[in-house]
């Protein structure tokens, strides 16, 4: 029996029901799109550099560095710049930015648990594995 949808499209409107449940709350945090896996790679990585961040993150490096601009004039991080390369200075997570990742994976992980609330706990583990799986067949490295 052929699916009613393709798993690109299930992944595609799951990802956008996903942001649309989260956009208040990231506005709510006073953060933009993007800006929770800066602090995510922070938090897991400690104090690194943008170059470093921008890996950790899979993220261009031009875009590492608006979205550090806008997180250091929020408070949440702080930049020591290099004496040579500001892309080489160490950025730090702020109390601010330490207390807004907590409170961004508290809300993350209450849409995960209704998202999947009819799910086994091997069948939460075996879709975490999939999805891992898919997105480093695709390219994707997860720090």
């Amino acid at each position: 029996m052929e699916p009613k949808y393709s798993i690109h499209t299930l992944l595609s409107r799951t990802s956008r029901a996903q942001q649309n449940y989260l956009r208040p709350y990231l506005n709510a945090l006073g953060l933009s799109p993007g800006q929770p896996k800066i602090l995510r790679g922070l938090t897991v990585h400690g104090p690194c550099s943008q170059r470093e961040l921008a890996d950790i993150c899979d993220v261009d490096p031009s875009a590492v560095c608006r979205l550090l601009d806008g997180m250091e004039r929020g408070g949440f991080l702080t930049r020591s710049p290099s004496q040579t390369d500001r892309r080489a200075g160490l950025v730090a997570l702020t109390d601010k930015g330490r207390e807004a990742f907590t409170a961004w994976e508290n809300q993350c992980r209450a849409l995960e648990n209704q998202m999947l609330r009819d799910f086994t706990a091997e069948e939460r583990e075996e879709l975490a594995a999939y999805l891992e799986r898919a997105y480093r067949n695709v390219g994707g490295r997860l720090s």
